[in-house]
């Protein structure tokens, strides 16, 4: 996931993801986020990076991304695109068991459940835990991969929960 102020110019990092993995550029201000999905859109084709815009479904088609990405307030919006734009692949994000549930009846493809572990992105939000996120990837209908403090040590933490990857945004860069 792209961050203005954690990871300023994320396409070393892009550059570096194996291929088949994503890049959500969730970047809040408008122009912001058209200037770098512009600019990451041909890296990612080239590497075969999925490449989703959160939030800006109309940035999605003008890009030819892979799909979008909703904050959970807006997370019944992926029933819209999903008839709009078939093809994509729509997820949002979730903080909860109940937001998750929301996902699925709106028919989101997967779920990004944090904070798994504490993070920069959200200091003082209150950590799920291992224990917890298993439990709610293991009763959720969709999907649920895991972000908030994931790094390479914490991730291994994760190996048995059932999730179906991990997301982050600093936390798995190198250098």
């Amino acid at each position: 996931m792209t961050d203005p102020v954690r990871l300023p110019d994320p396409a070393p990092a892009v550059a570096q993801l194996p291929r088949g993995s994503g890049v959500i550029v969730r970047h809040t201000d408008p122009r912001a986020r058209a200037h770098l999905a512009r600019a990451l859109a041909p890296l990612c084709r080239r590497r075969r990076v999925l490449l989703l815009i959160a939030g800006d479904p109309r940035l999605a088609a003008e890009l030819r991304a892979d799909g979008v990405h909703f904050p959970e307030s807006q997370g019944a919006e992926a029933r819209v695109w999903r008839r709009r734009r078939p093809r994509w692949l729509v997820t949002t994000a979730a903080h909860g068991g109940q937001a998750l549930q929301k996902a699925a009846r709106a028919g989101a493809h997967a779920a990004l459940l944090s904070p798994v572990f504490a993070t920069a992105s959200h200091p003082g939000a209150r950590a799920l835990g291992t224990v917890r996120f298993a439990r709610l990837v293991h009763c959720s209908p969709l999907p649920v991969y895991a972000l908030g403090g994931i790094t390479a040590q914490s991730a291994r933490r994760l190996k048995t929960s059932g999730a179906a990857g991990i997301a982050g945004i600093s936390g798995l860069t190198t250098g």
